[in-house]
């Protein structure tokens, strides 16, 4: 690990490399972005384009998967080129040359076109950032540095959503569903930070070339081999992260849950600020806790959390009480979120981090569509509990594999 950062020649910003912390902006940025135009896309689909639950299922689900085999490609790619920043600005650049068009969304199909061509970007750019932050942090300080990261992602979601907030009241006030007029005006608004965050990608992170390079010289490069010089735990780690996403349906579901316990839409979007501030808060601290108790323990916390939180949707709670599932949810987020990317570098060879990261990615893209699917047929055929303890089951066993299948 002696050359596995290139941190000696940068001066560090919030007490790490560079890197992280524009890393962190750009998708403070994008967050902004996303968290305006495609947060209330259920809702949309629901409200003003009359989509029936199994339909919002396969826009969420398909849009999450459809770009899985790109991030599994992207990383592995990266790790051939060295070039990781290459992918993430040309994947940046791609989601935000498709959101406008969300502005003239008049169909399920119109709107699964706009969120297939935002996934394409966030499936070439997602394993090489994550490797871009890898390779810019110590090993010591790898929990901390993808918690600043998580943090600062989240925080731009927090912003995102007050200023959507701020957007509904003006244009529509109160009222439980979202109007034609508020959404595009959300679309227009939106664009503009994720054409910041492509320009702060470009103009301020670097490519720590020595943190590659070393990596490339210890014999664990793969060719065209994609499992090769993985050992079984990340083996073992990517199949228990399947089995926790198949019952982590879209968090479409959880919005929509909120709206069918008759939430009014300026009150669900406030649950979301709470959420992502919780997230934003415990993200960091978190990271940092990885690194001192180990990745496993964390992990699995955060699942355990994930599991009470889902049964607490299943019960029908009260107002307040969502409330506080809302802040919780983002409590998981946060104790997961950086925790899991940290622990697969923990897992993998430097040279291979881009594509271990591909395929990480793409294992959750590939498991969503079929969790959607799955959480939409037993809203509709059962009820809307349902989805709810099947999530909250597969998260508890999940927690269990990890703690008693995988060593750190």
């Amino acid at each position: 690990m002696k050359t596995d950062t290139a941190t000696s020649n940068h001066k560090r910003i919030w007490g790490t490399n560079p890197n992280v912390f524009f890393l962190g902006l750009v998708s403070l940025f994008t967050d902004i972005s996303s968290e305006m135009i495609f947060t209330l896309v259920p809702l949309f689909l629901a409200n003003v384009l009359g989509a029936a639950p199994i339909t919002i299922g396969f826009v969420g689900g398909f849009s999450e998967s459809a770009d899985a085999l790109l991030r599994i490609l992207s990383g592995w790619i990266s790790d051939r080129l060295k070039k990781r920043k290459s992918l993430a600005l040309l994947g940046y650049g791609v989601s935000t040359l498709v959101k406008p068009f969300m502005y003239l969304a008049t169909s399920w199909l119109v709107v699964l076109g706009v969120r297939f061509g935002d996934r394409v970007g966030k499936g070439i750019r997602t394993a090489p950032r994550d490797a871009l932050v890898a390779d810019s942090v110590s090993v010591t300080e790898r929990g901390k540095g993808f918690g600043l990261h998580r943090m600062m992602d989240t925080l731009g979601a927090v912003l995102g959503l007050v200023i959507a907030a701020v957007i509904i009241y003006l244009v529509q006030g109160g009222g439980v569903e979202i109007g034609l007029t508020t959404y595009r005006w959300l679309v227009i608004v939106g664009v503009v930070p994720a054409v910041l965050a492509v320009v702060v990608l470009l103009i301020f992170v670097f490519e720590p070339r020595a943190g590659v390079a070393a990596g490339s010289d210890d014999g664990t490069h793969a060719g065209t081999n994609l499992f090769k010089g993985f050992d079984t735990r990340f083996k073992l780690f990517l199949v228990i992260m399947g089995l926790f996403t198949l019952g982590n349906s879209s968090d479409f579901f959880v919005i929509l849950r909120a709206q069918n316990l008759e939430v009014s839409l300026i009150e669900i979007v406030l649950m979301m600020v709470l959420f992502n501030i919780t997230y934003a808060l415990v993200s960091l601290p978190a990271g940092i806790l990885s690194d001192r108790l180990g990745r496993r323990r964390v992990i699995a916390l955060g699942w355990f959390i994930y599991s009470l939180v889902y049964l607490g949707f299943a019960f029908s709670p009260s107002l307040w009480q969502t409330w506080v599932l809302f802040a919780f949810y983002g409590v998981y987020y946060g104790m997961t979120g950086g925790a899991t990317r940290a622990f697969v570098a923990d897992l993998v060879p430097v040279a291979r981090r881009g594509t271990a990261y591909g395929l990480y990615h793409g294992v959750l893209g590939l498991a969503l569509l079929p969790a959607s699917l799955v959480a939409g047929w037993l809203w509709e055929v059962i009820n809307p509990t349902a989805p709810f303890y099947f999530g909250a089951v597969l998260a508890f066993l999940a927690a269990l594999g990890i703690m008693t299948l995988i060593k750190e």
